[in-house]
């Protein structure tokens, strides 16, 4: 895992604010001075690359990997060729040193999580399945015997993430 990260997710289904909330609550993190990263889970097909470029070609001719470095970033893709996705334990053991991982998605793993929850999607609440599951934020009070944010209230969202996680 990353060295000396506290690892805290976002759990819920498509469309209930997940990424948006991760969106503010970033930045409130880092104000205070936290390195921060983000493993983002989905059940969706995705590439980063585009078609014709160098590196996608790379991938179309059979490599297994291939990490594409500028003097601004760099990025490792790496094709699975029909074999099982990696663990949350993999991921996290990949990232740099970081104060704090933030999962969004992976939301029957064992780490401490926040439910995010709008009552309007139809779903059902995934606390009652889930006891890592420590407090839901939602758009709309819903009565559960744990503590609820509003999804607005990213300063109290963000100091029970720092308490449950004992990040100064």
């Amino acid at each position: 895992m990353a060295a000396g990260a506290r690892v805290f997710g976002l759990a819920g289904y498509s469309g209930a604010g997940k990424t948006t909330l991760l969106e503010k609550l970033i930045p409130h993190f880092v104000e205070r001075g936290l390195k921060v990263s983000v493993i983002k889970q989905t059940h969706h097909d995705f590439d980063i690359d585009r078609p014709g470029k160098d590196s996608w070609r790379q991938r179309q001719a059979g490599a297994t990997e291939v990490l594409v470095s500028s003097d601004r970033r760099w990025a490792l893709m790496h094709e699975l060729r029909g074999k099982p996705p990696p663990s949350l334990e993999v991921h996290l053991a990949r990232l740099a040193p970081c104060d704090l991982v933030l999962v969004e998605g992976y939301k029957r793993e064992a780490i401490p999580k926040l439910e995010v929850h709008r009552p309007s999607l139809g779903k059902p609440l995934l606390y009652r399945d889930d006891s890592h599951i420590l407090a839901l934020a939602g758009d709309e009070r819903v009565p559960v015997p744990l503590p609820w944010f509003h999804l607005d209230d990213v300063t109290a969202i963000a100091e029970f993430i720092l308490q449950h996680g004992r990040i100064p």
